[in-house]
């Protein structure tokens, strides 16, 4: 009864190295895949430096949002956490450029990443040193997306209650979006 697995003709098999292909077609699939990453950080600091821009353009409309939100205004009449509302406009306007400034920070700290990666891409030692400021740019988006939006705001100040000032759901997305594109980042390359 012992069986062996049915075969799989070589050539059908994947294999990461194929010995009859040139080594330079092997190496032009690990840039490839190197741009790849280099890209998606990119396409999240292009994300981040117009939701960063957009907050300064469209300042009233997101300008709002926080202040309902850090006030708690729109929660269940009966809450019994609304004690923890900020309803300072200092601290208030302090909370929305806090945002603010973190947005920027991570669009730039993505594009800046991403920069490294696309110039270090033919290098495999130096693309792997080039990953650091893209992940820690990711991590800040995480951090502000879901740490800030998802528990500050979701819980802390009750934002799932609101009908119209919940922005859970898009701090869950966005968080979601930068985990993925980490994830693919810090897969390592084959040499």
């Amino acid at each position: 009864m012992n069986q062996k697995p049915p075969t799989v003709p070589s050539g059908l098999r994947w294999t990461p190295e194929r010995a009859d292909l040139p080594a330079f077609t092997q190496s032009r699939g690990l840039l490839n895949i190197r741009l790849l990453k280099a890209l998606m950080v990119f396409s999240v600091g292009v994300w981040g430096v117009l939701v960063a821009l957009g907050n300064l353009l469209d300042y009233g409309s997101n300008w709002q949002f926080v202040q309902h939100v850090l006030s708690m205004d729109t929660v269940f009449p009966d809450n019994h956490l609304r004690y923890r509302a900020i309803t300072d406009p200092t601290l208030q306007t302090a909370s929305y450029w806090l945002i603010i400034a973190v947005e920027w920070l991570m669009g730039l700290m993505c594009l800046a990443g991403a920069w490294r990666l696309w110039r270090t891409r033919s290098n495999a030692a130096a693309f792997v040193a080039a990953k650091p400021l893209a992940a820690a740019g990711l991590v800040l988006v995480f951090l502000l997306y879901y740490l800030g939006f998802v528990v500050i705001g979701g819980e802390w100040f009750s934002m799932w209650q609101s009908a119209t000032w919940n922005g859970q759901s898009k701090g869950a997305m966005f968080a979601g979006s930068a985990v993925v594109v980490l994830i693919v980042l810090l897969i390592r390359e084959e040499q």
